[in-house]
Order: C-alpha cells, then sequence, then structure tokens
C-alpha cells in the first residue's frame, strides 16, 4: 500500500522502493513514434539513473541517438501507486554495472551470459518525475467522497501528487 505520508514527506526514497519493488515498467524514447515497451528496471538512487539489459538488435536500441530523451512509467505492484519519469537514455555497456545488476533471471536471456555480444545496457539519467500515490482503502475513500459531495467546495483527500527534479551529475 503506498503511503500518502511518505509521498508527502518522502517521495524521492517512495519513488525509488516502488521501482525496486516492481518487475518491470514502460520505456519509451520521446518522439520517436515508437511505442513504450515493458522493460525491467535497475535502479541506483545515489546517481539517480536506471539501468535496463536489452539486445544489441532491438528497435529501442537502434532508436537511441545522442542526448535521447525518454520517459519511464511505472505503476506500483498494489496499483496505488503511479510515476513517470524522463530523463536522458543512452548506451552504457559498463562493466562493473553489469557484473552489480546480473541475475538468474537477466541471465536467461543471454546464451552467452555477460558475454554475449547482443547484450546492452542502457543508463537512464532521471531529470525529474511526477508521481501519484493514492489510498487503497475502500472506508477511506468512500468517507472522502462523502464529504467532498457534502460541501461544494471540498475536493476529496484520496491522493499525492508530487513533482520531483533530481539533481545533475557531471
Amino acid at each position: 500500500m503506498a503511503s500518502l505520508t511518505e509521498a508527502r514527506e518522502a517521495p524521492e526514497r517512495q519513488l525509488w522502493d516502488e521501482i525496486n519493488n516492481i518487475h518491470a515498467g514502460m520505456l519509451g524514447i520521446e518522439g520517436s513514434h515508437m511505442h513504450f515497451q515493458p522493460m525491467a528496471p535497475n535502479a541506483d538512487p545515489k546517481s539517480s539513473t536506471i539501468w535496463f539489459f536489452t539486445k544489441s538488435d532491438t528497435d529501442l536500441v537502434r532508436a537511441i541517438r545522442a542526448g535521447s530523451r525518454a520517459h519511464f512509467c511505472v505503476v506500483g505492484k498494489n496499483h496505488d501507486y503511479h510515476a513517470c519519469l524522463s530523463g536522458t537514455l543512452e548506451i552504457r555497456n559498463d562493466r562493473a554495472k553489469i557484473d552489480e545488476y546480473w541475475s538468474a533471471v537477466t541471465s536467461a536471456w543471454y546464451e552467452h551470459g555477460k558475454e554475449d555480444p547482443q547484450l546492452t545496457l542502457l543508463a537512464f539519467r532521471v531529470d525529474d518525475a511526477e508521481i501519484w500515490a493514492s489510498t487503497d482503502s475502500t472506508l477511506k475513500f468512500g468517507w472522502e467522497i462523502a464529504k467532498a459531495n457534502l460541501h461544494d467546495e471540498k475536493m476529496p483527500d484520496v491522493g499525492v501528487k508530487q513533482h520531483l527534479a533530481f539533481p545533475q551529475f557531471h
């Protein structure tokens, strides 16, 4: 369950926790006219970077250019948390990151393991994000709707929306 208090008071920590708790989100390149595609994230909150394993022959990899802008969309596993992150996407076959994020699941996709010639690592450097956290409590939702209907000026308090900006590292 997404904590509304955490969404208000520690939204950046909550964002990275939510990313670490999903199997995949949707990644796409701005202006490419390609559909977003599911990708498994490997989050590095310290550098505001999300790493993705893929193959060199994918449409996504072929569409990446210098300075490519991308979006990564997240739906929390309880469907009460949503986020859209934007930033730059680049091919960065960083051996240390490959070793750090390699797993049995990742290995299953590459016939030659870490030495597979098609293995490609993408780095998505997050600039900013919008998050939406909502209550999954039917009781709270119902109460807030009832209160809002009783008072014309009252909006239901069933969620939190935040904008986050991330510092740029060089």
